[in-house]
């Protein structure tokens, strides 16, 4: 792709790992994935997440900005990521990762204003909507920015982000297929965020591309902090609830896996 201009590049494989969330989401929505094999793919996509963002996020991040720019944007991303989610489970998205029955009970108790933020009759998509673009930018800006060092992209971040978005979009999808949600409003959903992820990435590339590197170490480890907290507040409660003691063997496996990559990577 060396015919390409680099935010172009930044963006196709922002679109590539994006659209793992629409595979995902067709996947968990048709082909009826049994709860056990979701709850352990999304434990092992929590690993591949948690990986990444210790060795390629973090310590890029310390390397650019020092620990004072990393360290203040990681809690700043976290306590967004926390505030801004707080906020969505308000409106009746806080189980919008799950795929078990708790969306349609989360919508149920919306439509009937039962939730703080709800009057009866109200519905819940536009909130799921905004968590799944609250989910899917941070790690897809972190592919923009990966290729501020040299031009290149990571691929290692590319394939570790497009394998959690797998177990993403499949237990997101079944969950609101349970809820009710028809084929055009999941499947829509998640190509919309898939699109998005390739804007954020190149966006990602084109607007920071400029700013001095203590700039970019605080906004790399602002996309770390806040995947961080996604992953302990949407990702590992559903892995766990199945899974129960399998969890943090799984978790183990893709963090491994996500290593091997990073080292092979170079």
């Amino acid at each position: 792709m060396t015919d390409f201009p680099t935010w172009a590049v930044a963006g196709f494989w922002g679109l590539v790992s994006g659209s793992a969330l629409l595979l995902g989401a067709a996947v968990g929505y048709f082909a009826r994935v049994p709860q056990r094999l979701i709850a352990a793919i999304m434990a092992f996509g929590s690993g591949v997440l948690i990986s990444t963002l210790s060795l390629e996020l973090m310590e890029e991040a310390y390397k650019k900005g020092g620990f004072s720019a990393t360290a203040s944007g990681f809690v700043g991303g976290a306590a967004v990521y926390t505030l801004a989610n707080w906020l969505l489970a308000r409106h009746g998205a806080k189980h919008r990762k799950r795929s078990g029955e708790h969306q349609a009970q989360e919508r149920q108790a919306v439509q009937e204003g039962q939730t703080e933020a709800s009057t009866s009759g109200s519905d819940n998509g536009m909130a799921l909507a905004i968590g799944a673009l609250l989910d899917g930018i941070p790690e897809s800006i972190v592919i923009g920015l990966s290729m501020l060092a040299g031009g290149a992209v990571s691929m290692v971040a590319v394939v570790a982000i497009f394998l959690s978005n797998l177990p993403e979009g499949l237990s997101s999808a079944a969950g609101m297929r349970k809820a009710g949600r028809t084929p055009t409003y999941v499947l829509g959903l998640w190509a919309g965020i898939a699109l998005i992820s390739g804007v954020a990435s190149l966006v990602g590339y084109s607007v920071f591309s400029g700013f001095p590197e203590e700039v970019i170490a605080a906004t790399m480890a602002v996309s770390a902090g806040a995947v961080l907290a996604m992953v302990a507040d949407t990702m590992i409660p559903e892995a766990f609830e199945v899974a129960h003691n399998f969890t943090g063997l799984i978790t183990v496996l893709g963090f491994l896996v996500s290593f091997v990559l990073s080292k092979l990577g170079g």
